[in-house]
């Protein structure tokens, strides 16, 4: 099988290509570099060229290249693009979004009747992508992710998240009253990798069945040798857990053996 993946070097979109490789598939990455994503004719020669069976939309802008409106072109017209070529050539599309499309104060936990209602931000570019995307294909599916669960620092993720924490203030705030949605890279990837072959829609990943982010935030922390100051708050209510039956990822604790 023939996938094209943008943002193949990202935080998730390394995992999801090592997979795809173990997995026996023949793996392109988008060049932004090479091909222009404010240019749709050099896009849909690229694509028509590249003849993969699978096109996965993962990139974000997370290096400034300098083009105006940046975030919007990478977050919405290069997803809306994306969408309509691959119909009109037939491929599968997967496009990946994100639990922001909730605004901190839509009631959680989501399901698929809830109304994605971010007005601002990444979130609202990510909520309006969505409509964009099933509008130009109505075949794509759409991968809602959360907050991502990594091995170490370096990438956009929690342990990179806490790192962070401590160099800046020497511990972390974590609210026993919030509940988010996340899971280990790992277990994201395979989940995308399997998505590819359900039906078209919308599909939310999360493997936080009911811990609190104080407990989480515990659990990693004794899980790699208690490198941070966890320090328990109920700042932020909110439960931003995604519920889904058709796409179900590992629990936290299949991966953090504190958590019960």
């Amino acid at each position: 099988m023939k996938v094209l993946v943008t943002g193949g070097n990202g935080t998730v979109g390394s995992r999801l290509v090592q997979l795809l490789k173990k997995k026996g598939c023949e793996v392109t990455l988008w060049d932004r570099n090479k091909v222009a994503i404010d240019d749709y004719y050099q896009m849909e020669a690229f694509v028509s060229a590249v003849k993969p069976d699978i096109v996965y939309h993962l990139a974000v802008a997370s290096t400034p290249t300098g083009k105006m409106n940046e975030s919007w072109l990478v977050n919405y017209e290069w997803a809306s693009e994306l969408a309509w070529i691959t119909k009109i050539l037939d491929i599968r599309f997967v496009f990946t979004s994100t639990v922001m499309v909730f605004s901190d104060d839509a009631i959680g936990p989501f399901d698929l009747y809830s109304q994605p209602d971010a007005s601002e931000g990444y979130g609202n570019e990510k909520r309006m992508a969505e409509e964009r995307v099933l509008h130009q294909n109505p075949r794509a599916i759409i991968a809602r992710l959360g907050w991502q669960i990594g091995e170490a620092p370096g990438s956009n993720n929690m342990i990179d998240f806490f790192d962070k924490q401590m160099q800046e203030k020497g511990h972390i705030d974590a609210s026993s009253k919030w509940l988010p949605s996340c899971s280990f890279l790992d277990d994201t990837a395979d989940a995308l990798y399997r998505v590819a072959q359900l039906s078209p829609g919308i599909y939310m990943f999360n493997s936080n069945t009911h811990w609190n982010f104080y407990e989480i935030a515990s659990a990693l922390n004794k899980q790699y040798g208690s490198p941070w100051k966890i320090r328990a708050n109920e700042d932020f209510v909110y439960d931003q857990r995604m519920m889904e039956e058709r796409i179900t990822l590992p629990p936290l604790s299949t991966r953090l053996k504190d958590l019960s």
